[in-house]
C-alpha cells in the first residue's frame, strides 16, 4: 500500500513551481493503471495514456503553453482538492479547481474545473465586499 500524504507532498511541490510538464512526469509516476481524468464542463474522460499523449501534443495543438499559479491544497485521506489559476497566455487568469481521489498512494481519479472571470453585476454590492480578482 502506497503513501497518499507522500504522494501528495510530491504533486503540491511540482505544483508550486508551475510546471506543467514536470506535472506529468508525476502523473506516469503515480497514476492508477486505470486513471481517469474528467472535465465536467466541456464533457471530456480521458484514460491515463491519452491524458499523456495529451499533454505531450498540448502546446503544438493549442499553440499556447500555459502556466499555472498555485494557491493551495486541501484535504487528507483519500481526497485531496487543488486551487490555482492558469493563464494561457493570454493574461485572462482562468480559476482552477482540481478534486484528486486516491488509492493506495496513487491518484485514480482527477476531476478537474476550469472557471473565466466574470465582471459582478450590480445588483449584489449591497451585499457583498469586494476583494481583489485572481490574476494569472
Amino acid at each position: 500500500m502506497g503513501d497518499n500524504m507522500e504522494m501528495g507532498a510530491r504533486f503540491e511541490e511540482v505544483l508550486q513551481t508551475g510546471d506543467f510538464g514536470r506535472l506529468a512526469e508525476l502523473v506516469k509516476e503515480y497514476a492508477t493503471d486505470d486513471f481517469v481524468q474528467e472535465w465536467p464542463q466541456s464533457g471530456e474522460r480521458l484514460t491515463k495514456a491519452a491524458s499523456l499523449r495529451l499533454n505531450e501534443a498540448y502546446a503544438e495543438r493549442s499553440g499556447t503553453s500555459p502556466t499555472f499559479k498555485y494557491r493551495r491544497m486541501l484535504g487528507g485521506g483519500d481526497v485531496f482538492i487543488v486551487e490555482g489559476t492558469i493563464d494561457y497566455g493570454d493574461g485572462i487568469p482562468v480559476s482552477y479547481v482540481g478534486i484528486g481521489e486516491a488509492r493506495d498512494g496513487k491518484i485514480a481519479k482527477l476531476t478537474e474545473y476550469f472557471a473565466n472571470p466574470f465582471e459582478a453585476p450590480a445588483w449584489r454590492a449591497d451585499f457583498v465586499e469586494k476583494m481583489e480578482p485572481a490574476t494569472a
